[in-house]
């Protein structure tokens, strides 16, 4: 048979659609715009094998619009010009039954190739839904990304992929002639990497190796059969996932070596050195921090000069960072404050502002107390005045944690000497 399974086993409608549950569940905010029939633009964002080409499909299906679809890969402004003026055809401007434009990989657009797309979206000739596994915020123009809604896609889990593979057993007819008995799935599960397409794809290996009717699938046997290569760098599977793993960790862990290697591996995998220099921007903040301010002055620097002179020399750029940051001091005492601040918004909701901290720009405001009591801190001695500024219901909560280290030890000295309320 030379369809795939994941290709033979594609959902049809989203009652067989068996993830992404938070999406299309019955009170799944996307499920009741497709229901509805009012679909707006959209950007689905999430790891390879998750389903978001099927989703697409099914959207067109159930709301019964034309559907064209292009690869970022292999299309260029002429042929989106082209399915533009084609869908114009098809579909009337602004209508329930716009034509769906899908397009797989749009983060490789490029910024003329993705302002092709701004008039016919802004205009209504289609209803654009673009597949990415990278950061939409970085990687679609900010004019095309604020006229989509964006919704995140998760990698499958462990219950979803066991619930695939049975389905493949029940449904599909090539192996309806089998006689399977799927004692393990651990080593099929783990060399999918949540990918369900590379699941059942490699589940149909494994099957099509047997000659006999019988089958007893085992880990031992998945394993002796699918012949990998560790050195093997996939920028969209389990491997992209795994080394920039490997990589962070290095780098929080503080060891150059094993940084450099990781990055070096990328780098030869042919990996977008943007990819490596945003993580690195990331690294800079949420683990080295206020231990050493000056590593996200370096890694923001190291971005722009590796993006502007490009591979082969950008490698040298991405190293010298790489091996600053895992040599510099570690703190995660901005990224913890910020948990805790979040955590403690959901958990009070919207305190009001203190009036004195509130802008009087009116002369009502004014007499309402809109900023009296207000002390300016240019003011005071040292411009410092003690005042609190958090809502009264929550005041004197600490949520800045110095960590132990020069640079924060000397913050912590001055926060103690400055804001005793808070205990530091």
């Amino acid at each position: 048979m030379n369809t795939p399974l994941a290709e033979r086993l594609r959902p049809k409608t989203l009652n067989d659609y068996l993830s992404q549950q938070h999406l299309v569940g019955n009170k799944g905010a996307l499920r009741q715009q497709i229901e509805r029939g009012i679909i707006p633009s959209l950007i689905f964002w999430g790891p390879p094998g998750v389903g978001k080409t099927t989703l697409a499909h099914i959207i067109a299906e159930t709301s019964d619009r034309p559907f064209y679809a292009l690869s970022a890969i292999n299309s260029g402004v002429k042929e989106v010009r082209e399915v533009i003026e084609s869908a114009k055809r098809d579909g009337g401007l602004f209508t329930a039954k716009n034509p769906i434009l899908f397009i797989d990989e749009i983060h490789r657009f490029s910024k003329s190739q993705q302002d092709s797309l701004l008039g016919a979206v802004e205009k209504g000739w289609v209803t654009l839904i673009g597949a990415t596994t990278e950061n939409p915020s970085f990687e679609v123009i900010p004019a095309l990304l604020s006229r989509c809604q964006v919704y995140i896609l998760n990698s499958f889990g462990k219950t979803e992929l066991e619930d695939l593979l049975q389905r493949a057993i029940q449904e599909d007819v090539f192996l309806q002639q089998k006689k399977i008995n799927l004692k393990e799935t651990d080593a099929l599960l783990r060399l999918s990497g949540g990918d369900a397409r590379k699941l059942l794809n490699t589940f149909e290996l494994v099957v099509s190796s047997f000659q006999e009717e019988k089958i007893e699938i085992t880990n031992e046997k998945v394993l002796a059969l699918v012949q990998q290569n560790p050195a093997r760098y996939d920028k969209t599977g389990e491997q992209h996932y795994d080394i920039i793993s490997a990589f962070i960790k290095s780098v929080r862990g503080s060891d150059p070596n094993g940084a450099v290697y990781w990055l070096a591996r990328m780098i030869e995998g042919g990996e977008d050195l943007k990819f490596i220099a945003r993580r690195l921007i990331i690294l800079a903040s949420e683990d080295i921090g206020l231990a050493n301010p000056t590593a996200l002055v370096m890694a923001t620097n190291t971005f722009t000069a590796a993006a502007t002179v490009g591979f082969p020399e950008a490698r040298i750029i991405l190293s010298q960072c790489t091996i600053y940051l895992a040599t510099s001091p570690k703190s995660n005492a901005s990224y913890m404050a910020i948990n805790k601040a979040q955590q403690l918004v959901k958990q009070t909701g919207d305190l009001s502002v203190p009036l004195h901290l509130r802008n009087a720009p009116t002369k009502l405001m004014k007499e309402l107390g809109y900023g009296d009591q207000y002390k300016y801190a240019h003011d005071y001695p040292e411009h410092f005045a003690d005042q609190e500024f958090l809502p009264e219901e929550i005041k004197q909560t600490k949520l800045y944690e110095p960590a132990n280290n020069t640079k924060e030890n000397g913050l912590r000295n001055w926060l103690k000497e400055k804001w005793k309320k808070y205990g530091y």
